[in-house]
């Protein structure tokens, strides 16, 4: 695959994974406004792994404490690290179940320009609503495993192409009360396990193709998008401890309403 398709791939993914506007969609997006073949979900799944090398080196004392609190557990002490991996894999379970039933029934994924239009400007009203009206009086160490499951279950909704991984949990997170820079972090840490499980499945397959030009492709493309997203997000965290989501609202609902326009040839 040419350099520059690539690059492309890997700027587009690493500027969107965290921002709540759903990096998918721009994915499916990147050949049909550029004109580029398209990618595939393979080299999709690459350059999220680079995203997560991103979030892994950006919340690296998170990492650290949650590791430190696992082992801590395997001698029977409990300790905030150890609460926090627990909450990471009690809030993946519905969606590692949901992304099985999905590859099994798509393995191409769902990559349907209306679907992605209308889940755009829907997702990103919603983002913009509970915005404004959730409260913001809960961090991270406040959570219980109740409203992990909501925010858990809530992620499930990413699969659909447009939602937002990063969006419909950072919306969850504020239907509840968090904070916007905790809802975005906690965010973050959720998608360690989701991008992890999704690599891991494409990684064998790609291991059991034997595609060594697609597996250089996916390697390249992985380093590019780690260098963007670790821009990305901390231009995204700088942002949100002085102002809201509203920006990235607006963002899609522009978005949205021109793709249905071009899905539907009303211009």
């Amino acid at each position: 695959m040419p350099l520059l398709h690539l690059a492309v791939l890997a700027i587009v993914q690493g500027f969107t994974e965290f921002l709540p506007v759903s990096s998918s969609a721009h994915l499916v997006l990147v050949p049909v406004f550029f004109n580029f073949p398209d990618q595939g979900l393979v080299l999709d799944v690459a350059v999220h792994v680079g995203t997560l090398g991103a979030v892994m080196l950006y919340l690296w004392r998170d990492i650290g404490a949650m590791l430190g609190g696992f082992g801590r557990a395997l001698r029977g002490h409990s300790s905030p690290g150890g609460t926090l991996i627990g909450f990471l894999i009690i809030g993946t379970l519905p969606v590692i179940a949901a992304g099985f039933a999905l590859n099994h029934y798509y393995p191409d994924g769902i990559r349907s320009l209306e679907v992605i239009a209308w889940a755009t400007l829907g997702f990103g009203i919603l983002l913009m609503i509970t915005d404004h009206i959730g409260m913001t009086l809960i961090r991270i160490e406040h959570l219980k495993i109740g409203s992990v499951l909501f925010i858990g279950f809530a992620q499930v909704l990413a699969l659909i192409p447009g939602t937002s991984r990063s969006g419909i949990c950072m919306t969850a997170a504020r239907i509840l009360g968090m904070e916007r820079t905790d809802a975005a972090r906690f965010s973050m840490l959720l998608s360690i396990p989701a991008i992890l499980g999704a690599g891991t499945l494409k990684g064998y397959e790609l291991w059991k193709s034997g595609d060594a030009a697609l597996t250089s492709d996916a390697f390249a493309a992985a380093g590019m998008s780690l260098v963007t997203a670790l821009i990305a997000i901390a231009m995204m965290m700088a942002w949100l401890k002085r102002s809201t989501f509203t920006i990235f609202g607006i963002y899609r609902i522009i978005l949205g309403v021109a793709l249905l326009a071009y899905t539907y040839n009303w211009i």
